[in-house]
């Protein structure tokens, strides 16, 4: 006799975040690795390099989609991820890239990232890098925004809502000891988020003030201290502007949010497991 399918999800009292297996763990070590070379490559190279990040964003933008094609199937292929999967995965870019152009960018308020960071912690790391990396170059098309930053607004992005995936206490801490976890970890990745973008653009303009201007060539040192000038110089108030934002949301929308987003993981039931029983009789 065949075995009948029962594929009914299994009963819990908690959603628990995706599951990262071997195999996704390699390839978002790889994908950060190649971009912590994108954006840094410029502070240690000869000045005959000529104007840094010139050539590099289509290589890329070539590399990090295959890259987060992999993480994909490798978290299906370690977690067993369906079709439900990539359909939430779809409807929470969807609703990030929409949640962008509300702010215009006008003084940093940019809403989409306290969706990120809610998403990021209920949904675990591995789901949170692929949302953010997705969501960022889905708002790009939606605004027109595609250009040569492009693919480093992808892989910040997608930093970004993986590390709300890494906090602490996911199965255990709730109420408001996560809400206030959530909103101090979005002010700090706020203003991080700021600064490793500025890394990219500050590297390809020129004639800002010996004081704040990257120098191909120099040391290291001196071109970290330039940095910090740059970055307190021209977006600390607009950085300011998205940590308090995205803050505020948290704090305001939160629970509701992140209980509409576990009671979707519990039935979506991500992680259940097909078996096989003998038909009885």
């Amino acid at each position: 006799m065949t075995g009948a399918t029962n594929g009914s999800a299994p009963t819990g009292h908690r959603a628990r975040p995706v599951r990262l297996g071997p195999r996704a763990i390699a390839a978002l070590v790889l994908i950060s690795a190649i971009g912590v070379g994108a954006f840094g490559w410029p502070l240690l190279a000869d000045e005959e390099f000529g104007l840094a990040h010139s050539q590099d964003a289509p290589w890329l933008f070539g590399a990090l989609l295959p890259l987060l094609v992999g993480v994909v199937v490798a978290m299906i292929a370690d977690s067993g991820l369906d079709a439900k999967a990539v359909a939430m995965l779809g409807v929470l870019a969807a609703v990030g890239a929409a949640l962008r152009p509300l702010g215009a960018g006008t003084a940093g308020l940019e809403p989409m990232f306290f969706l990120m960071v809610l998403s990021g912690r209920v949904l675990g790391p591995g789901f949170g890098f692929v949302l953010g990396a997705v969501t960022m170059f889905a708002s790009a098309l939606l605004t027109g925004g595609v250009g040569p930053w492009m693919p480093f607004q992808m892989l910040s992005m997608g930093w970004f809502t993986m590390g709300a995936g890494l906090l602490p206490g996911p199965d255990r801490l709730r109420g408001r000891a996560e809400l206030l976890m959530l909103s101090a970890y979005g002010c700090v990745a706020a203003f991080a988020y700021g600064t490793v973008m500025n890394l990219y653009g500050w590297t390809i303009v020129t004639g800002l003030g010996s004081g704040i201007s990257f120098v191909a060539g120099d040391p290291l040192s001196e071109n970290l201290v330039r940095f910090l000038a740059y970055c307190t110089a021209t977006s600390l108030g607009w950085d300011l502007g998205r940590a308090v934002l995205t803050v505020a949301l948290t704090l305001a929308v939160g629970p509701t949010l992140l209980r509409a987003l576990r009671r979707a993981t519990r039935r979506a039931a991500f992680e259940a497991q097909v078996t096989f029983e003998a038909p009885k009789g």
